[in-house]
């Protein structure tokens, strides 16, 4: 699927002041399995960051959290795509930009999302689940956060 999103980066010239420094349509790429696209726009990797640094924080590399840092990511799920249970090191903000989704937590509660609506993942066990018949499209902001430890267990 031929999913792009258009991204607008800006900074600042030799005076201080405000540039654009990028407008670009970035390109989807397959997440690995079969239904789900990913568009990394940008990354850090320190907090707080660095906004003197030129570097495209598209290009920066990461997983899919970045340990001291964010990740910016537009997810595009396929109709009836529904992702592996999984746990990420982070602080996520989803936001469901279009369509609809489910979020499964480990324990079965299935919680439905449409067009507007905002979930905070703190760390939690899930998947992601698209049983529209069109596809849905979710902005994620995931930041590094420190290991879960629960009565004194650290979580995987």
């Amino acid at each position: 699927m031929g999913f792009t999103t258009r991204r607008i980066v800006t900074g600042h010239d030799a005076a201080g002041r405000a540039v654009v420094t990028s407008d670009q349509s970035l390109a989807a790429q397959p997440a690995g399995d079969d239904g789900a696209w990913f568009t990394r726009l940008w990354t850090t990797t320190s907090w707080p960051a660095d906004n003197l640094d030129a570097s495209d924080g598209a290009r920066l590399g990461s997983g899919l959290t970045a340990a001291n840092g964010s990740v910016l990511r537009i997810v595009d799920m396929a109709p009836g795509h529904r992702s592996p249970m999984h746990r990420t090191q982070s602080l996520d903000y989803g936001i469901v930009l279009q369509g609809g989704v489910d979020l499964e937590l480990d324990h079965g509660r299935i919680v439905s999302l449409a067009a507007g609506d905002v979930v905070i993942q703190r760390g939690t066990i899930h998947a992601w689940i698209n049983r529209g018949s069109q596809p849905a499209r979710l902005a994620f902001v995931l930041l590094g956060a420190a290991p879960l430890v629960i009565d004194g267990r650290t979580l995987p």
